[in-house]
């Protein structure tokens, strides 16, 4: 009989040892990404997002929606992903993924996916640039974790590579995930909306990543 698992009830170690995950650490964004320096313009802008995020957070606990329409959402603006080239959905089902040697399939539905229009075109498989797993303030960045794994998890079956970021709003733990035999992934140094050269190499990632 099969067993269907709702990734949100999955941690850490049920991922890696349904899907094989491994870890690895990266202590360079750089060695993956080209920064570039930043407008006086996104630096205003930038400002204005983090001095947000901490009125809100003074006032009490953000919820996991206010996150995404106050915080993500800007930064994502800002970073270059509301173009016409890329498709930004939210609240997307997820593929099932079948884990046959456990007779288990997981379900589950992503946050936020950003999806590149121009190579939609070109191949049957739309290609993803961004997974983006949300927690309220009140949560670990790191908790998402899972979830985003399972989430990009099936794009790698069609991409050498993809992007994500799980976030609580205030910290940003980036993620490249890889095909292998296993596939890997690796945590990149957590970014921090609320200080100030952390928040700039925030959004220089998202531009990075954007371009790519």
């Amino acid at each position: 009989m099969t067993t269907t698992l709702d990734a949100r009830n999955l941690n850490l170690e049920d991922v890696q040892r349904l899907l094989k995950f491994e870890e690895q650490l990266n202590g360079s964004i750089t060695s993956l990404l080209c920064l570039e320096s930043l407008t006086d313009f996104e630096q205003q802008e930038l400002s204005q997002i983090s001095n947000l995020f901490r009125s809100y957070y003074a006032a009490g606990k953000i919820s996991e929606g206010q996150i995404k329409f106050l915080f993500l959402a800007p930064l994502m603006k800002l970073a270059g992903f509301y173009h016409s080239s890329i498709k930004i959905t939210l609240e997307e089902n997820i593929a099932d993924i079948s884990v046959e040697d456990e007779d288990t399939n997981i379900k589950g539905r992503m946050d936020i996916l950003a999806v590149s229009k121009t190579q939609e075109r070109i191949v049957t498989t739309p290609f993803w640039i961004l997974v983006i797993e949300s927690k309220n303030s009140s949560f670990n960045a790191l908790e998402g974790l899972p979830q985003l794994l399972t989430y990009a998890y099936k794009s790698l079956e069609n991409q050498t590579s993809v992007w994500g970021v799980t976030t609580n709003g205030m910290d940003y733990q980036f993620v490249y995930l890889q095909q292998g035999n296993p596939p890997i992934y690796q945590l990149l140094p957590k970014l921090d909306i609320t200080r100030s050269e952390s928040s700039i190499e925030l959004l220089q990632v998202f531009k990075s990543i954007c371009q790519l």
